[in-house]
């Protein structure tokens, strides 16, 4: 090999980890599969999700060539724009299908949604490794209202789907950083003790949801109908499935939303039983990875980014198969790294960046 080739490759790939990149590609390979067959051959569609890919790969490769001192640096500057900008949705945002989500900056649009998902959770894990040698309960009713800000004005648009990934996000920071069990215990009475109040203040669509999940026959045309042809999607795959392309409830358009939020019905209804598991395994192994390269990682500050990391990767994947699979109401959540979609991808693989970062740039830390 000339040794400049060897050089280049070296260069791209030393701070790639080769085990977690695996796991990645494979997933993204799949869902190249699954949404080809989802879009009923759809090349267009799913080219452009291949560019999504490459561009999500790109945003990897950058975020894990970036030392996790500078993202230490960046955490306050990027959390004030995350919330500077979340109230210009408030104030001045887009107004789409009922919902204030997106603001329009020059000549195009964004959803600043996405950026708290990554900057709460950096902005949580710095505060705490900043006050590591003195934290007392204050810290965690800081953290918390830290938390509670951007959460309630994502609510307000209403976004309840995101507003529950970012409130995850940050609740593991602050549970990995030691909150005492009896916080936890009396944080979730009160949680429990709060669902009336909660209930009075949801929307009417997001009560029609809660109440879906619990009978989605009560009206099977209107809010029942996506977890009623989800579930059917989903068991009539038997065993092993009815082979790629072949999926009756996919084709003949019965699964609504089959290449975003539902594309897992498509997957279980053309691989069965037996490809779940496989799936399933594919994705605990990347958690698994990722918990290792937490557990590893040589600061607070690593530790708590890192696994709030993995932990929302995990809450991703477990919303949404239990949505399509109708035990947790329907929220709009994708599957990570399968489902349609360049935002979510670009988001999720920024995270994997980090984590390739904190795994690579240790050793200069330690020393």
């Amino acid at each position: 090999m000339p040794p400049v080739l060897r050089r280049l490759i070296l260069f791209l790939t030393r701070h790639i980890d080769g085990v977690l990149l695996s796991a990645i590609l494979l997933l993204m390979f799949t869902g190249l599969l699954v949404l080809l067959s989802a879009s009923n051959g759809n090349f267009v569609r799913t080219s452009g999700q291949l560019g999504n890919m490459l561009v999500a790969l790109g945003v990897m490769w950058l975020f894990a060539n970036i030392p996790p001192h500078y993202l230490q640096r960046l955490a306050l500057p990027v959390f004030a724009l995350g919330c500077a900008l979340l109230i210009g949705v408030a104030l001045f945002g887009e107004i789409v299908n009922g919902a204030r989500r997106w603001l329009h900056i020059g000549v195009t649009r964004i959803q600043p949604s996405e950026l708290m998902k990554i900057a709460l959770p950096l902005m949580l894990a710095w505060y705490f490794n900043r006050n590591e040698a003195s934290l007392k309960l204050r810290n965690y009713v800081i953290a918390a209202l830290m938390l509670v800000a951007p959460v309630a004005l994502i609510a307000r648009q209403p976004d309840l789907g995101t507003a529950i990934l970012i409130m995850a996000s940050g609740c593991y920071v602050i549970f990995l950083a030691g909150l005492p069990w009896r916080i936890i215990i009396a944080l979730g009475v009160a949680g429990l003790t709060s669902l009336p109040f909660l209930w009075s203040v949801m929307h009417d669509y997001q009560r029609q949801r809660v109440l879906t999940l619990i009978d989605p026959t009560s009206d099977p045309l209107g809010s029942g109908y996506h977890t009623i042809q989800s579930t059917i999607a989903v068991g009539s795959g038997g065993i092993l499935g009815k082979g790629w392309m072949n999926g009756t409830q996919t084709h003949l358009d019965f699964i609504p939303e089959r290449t975003t939020d539902f594309i897992f019905a498509v997957y279980a209804e053309e691989f069965g039983l037996l490809g779940n598991a496989i799936l399933l395994l594919l994705f605990l192994f990347l958690i698994a990875r990722a918990m290792v390269i937490t557990a590893n990682a040589p600061t607070l500050f690593t530790r708590l980014l890192g696994g709030a990391i993995t932990m929302t990767f995990f809450t991703y994947a477990f919303v949404n198969m239990g949505m399509v699979s109708g035990i947790l109401p329907v929220v709009g959540v994708p599957l990570p790294l399968i489902s349609y979609g360049g935002t979510s991808l670009v988001s999720i693989c920024l995270g994997f960046g980090i984590l390739m970062s904190i795994n690579t740039h240790k050793k200069l830390v330690q020393t």
